[in-house]
């Protein structure tokens, strides 16, 4: 088998994973094990706290001590450890624990599995912003066909998706096994901790333009972390009302919530034009009113004909959501530094979206959910309109606090690979 297919099946089986659980946990926490929503916010927030801690700590064990391709099946095979025990598990405290130790050891699996990705293009004298797109993609249909799986076997409400989890994280730290082996880098030697850590990069937060970026950053991945959470709870609630409960979507909310993930493919392949036109700012805008939209339309959705037609268009706006400020972010950051910290650069970006962002945005939402909910019944609608009007108010101080000149001609050349 080619190199490039073989790498395929690695992106399929790394985001299957996360595919079977990241949506669905929540509405088998709370409509299972009978979880309030702080207690669901904090589980989900094990996801922020692991993306601050451990991808730089193991990149350092990557480049220094242990071959990449080696510390990505041991880090599978402790994933598939914790998340066996977590179907067990029926307390709350205990599951934050069991989640927090699959997160650190699944979230530098990421960065990682990118590592391996570009490594064995190189090797095969392949041109990795060519070639890496279309592998990565792959992730993305991964993450599709997990949660249609979980929906059609109605697994959604049952400890099944963490058992089909950790059978595919055994399964790609098998398969790892047989890549090409991957060199630690000496290079890297002589650097001070500081550096390896990718500490050098906040001297960014001295120019107050980047200062504003990073801030919008984390509040913009507090945003993505509410949805992620609780998206799929929103959905199977409509089974209270008899009207609903047979409805297709209180039946298979993860088929329609992997609309969003379709979008968001769609939705790549319009940045460049975007980006290059328009600029880092007005796209980061976009991105913002989008999220806006994402929770104005659940608040009016439900199951009923133009009901369904709003959810599905909050599935739709989903991708513009996502893309435009966590894709373009990222080559606004590329185009913003200079060579020598734009590795760290990168990484401090990722903290501050997937790390910082996403505790925030798990803590903060499951409050707000368990404040707008009168004996365990949830008020979505206030709860969606008070994410929405949070989307605009950051979208309005952003436009006025974050001072950017469009210079179309320094993203002429830009390549976009996710």
């Amino acid at each position: 088998m080619g190199i490039k297919n073989r790498l395929k099946i690695m992106s399929f089986l790394q985001y299957f994973i996360w595919g079977s659980w990241l949506v669905t946990l929540g509405s088998y926490m709370i409509n299972t094990l009978h979880f309030n929503g702080a207690s669901v916010g904090v589980v989900y927030s094990t996801k922020g706290l692991a993306a601050v801690l451990m991808p730089s700590l193991i990149g350092i064990i990557a480049d220094k001590w242990m071959r990449a391709n080696r510390v990505y099946t041991l880090c599978h095979l402790a994933c598939a450890v914790a998340l066996f025990y977590a179907a067990s598990i029926n307390e709350p405290g205990l599951m934050f624990w069991v989640m927090l130790i699959n997160a650190m050891t699944f979230m530098p699996t990421i960065a990682l599995s990118n590592t391996i990705s570009y490594y064995c293009l190189e090797k095969a004298g392949l041109d990795t912003v060519s070639n890496f797109p279309p592998i990565r993609v792959f992730g993305t249909i991964g993450f599709i066909v997990a949660m249609w799986t979980i929906s059609l076997l109605g697994l959604e409400l049952s400890n099944m998706q963490l058992y089909i989890a950790s059978g595919a994280s055994l399964l790609l730290a098998a398969y790892s096994l047989t890549l090409p082996s991957i060199p630690t880098a000496n290079k890297k030697q002589n650097q001070t901790w500081v550096s390896m850590l990718g500490l050098d990069a906040f001297v960014l937060f001295k120019k107050p333009r980047m200062a504003v970026f990073f801030l919008f950053a984390m509040l913009l991945g507090a945003v993505l972390q509410i949805t992620n959470t609780f998206g799929s709870p929103f959905l199977h609630d409509f089974a209270l009302n008899p009207e609903f409960k047979d409805s297709f979507v209180v039946k298979y909310p993860s088929i329609l919530l992997s609309v969003s993930q379709m979008s968001e493919v769609l939705f790549i392949l319009a940045i460049p034009f975007f980006l290059k036109r328009f600029g880092i700012k007005t796209v980061m805008l976009l991105s913002m009113v989008a999220w806006c939209l994402r929770f104005g339309l659940f608040a009016y959705g439900d199951p009923s004909p133009v009901g369904f037609v709003l959810l599905m268009m909050s599935m739709i706006v989903y991708g513009c959501a996502f893309d435009f400020f966590n894709i373009s972010g990222s080559v606004f950051v590329e185009q913003e530094v200079s060579s020598d910290i734009r590795a760290s650069a990168q990484g401090l970006f990722m903290t501050m979206v997937n790390g910082v962002g996403a505790y925030v945005g798990a803590i903060l939402s499951g409050k707000a959910v368990d404040y707008f909910s009168v004996d365990g019944v949830k008020d979505w609608q206030t709860i969606w309109l008070v994410f929405a009007a949070y989307a605009v108010l950051l979208a309005v101080v952003f436009f006025f606090t974050f001072q950017y000149k469009h210079q179309p001609e320094k993203l002429a050349q830009t390549s976009i690979a996710h």
